[in-house]
């Protein structure tokens, strides 16, 4: 069961509360946005997928959708209980990846949402999609990282420890395992050469919630 942050915008609360326990069952953690401004103020720190709804008391789901997609590529599942072919026309030109007319069921959209996610993050390519870690947006095509809007100066070597690392998330790494992912097989110096690259990891990238555990090893820790 992979763990996905799902913003959720939403203003009818007892719908909300149902989708979120629906998504949380999957063992994704969802944050519920009741007005469009609220959502929009959150936009630089991008979750896995957006549930954006149409009809919103302030600003309509269009224009939320239009600034999500001018600052990344995060999915957006739309939804509306208007005109539904022109709401998807609309919403398809805007970018987004999925549509549902109300009134659905909540499992319908577990089961759009959990292929969508799949299909983006898990497919044959889904290594090197972008990841959101910690505030920090990592791109393994371009081999860059940021924190918001900044580019993080890392080395090479530093930039592929935090690629596997995030490809593991959660999970305990040794320094063995490190140097084998990194370094590869035939690396014949010292286990050292981990702790010193983990120590100027950290130094750039404070908020990372990367972990040493005593005898064992690393991880990237991420709710």
């Amino acid at each position: 069961m992979s763990t996905y942050t799902i913003y959720l915008v939403e203003d009818e609360i007892d719908l909300s509360l149902l989708m979120k326990a629906y998504m949380e069952k999957e063992g994704w953690s969802v944050r519920v946005f009741s007005d469009g401004n609220s959502a929009v103020e959150a936009i630089d720190q991008p979750p896995h997928l957006w549930v954006l709804d149409i009809m919103l008391p302030d600003i309509d789901g269009y224009e939320i959708l239009r600034r999500i997609k001018e600052k990344s590529d995060t999915p957006v599942i739309f939804a509306s209980a208007r005109d539904e072919d022109l709401d998807r026309v609309k919403g398809l030109e805007l970018g987004s990846d999925d549509y549902l007319s109300k009134p659905f069921l909540p499992k319908e959209l577990v089961i759009r949402a959990k292929k969508l996610l799949q299909r983006i993050y898990e497919g044959t390519n889904g290594k090197f999609q972008t990841r959101w870690i910690n505030h920090y947006r990592i791109q393994p095509i371009e081999r860059k990282v940021y924190y918001e809007d900044r580019e993080i100066d890392l080395t090479s070597k530093e930039f592929e420890v935090v690629l596997y690392l995030t490809e593991h998330v959660n999970e305990l790494k040794t320094r063995t395992e490190i140097l084998e992912g990194v370094w590869g097989n035939d690396y014949v110096g010292s286990e050292r050469a981990v702790d010193d690259v983990i120590r100027r990891i950290r130094k750039k990238m404070p908020r990372l919630n990367l972990e040493t555990l005593y005898g064992g090893g690393y991880r990237v820790e991420h709710p």
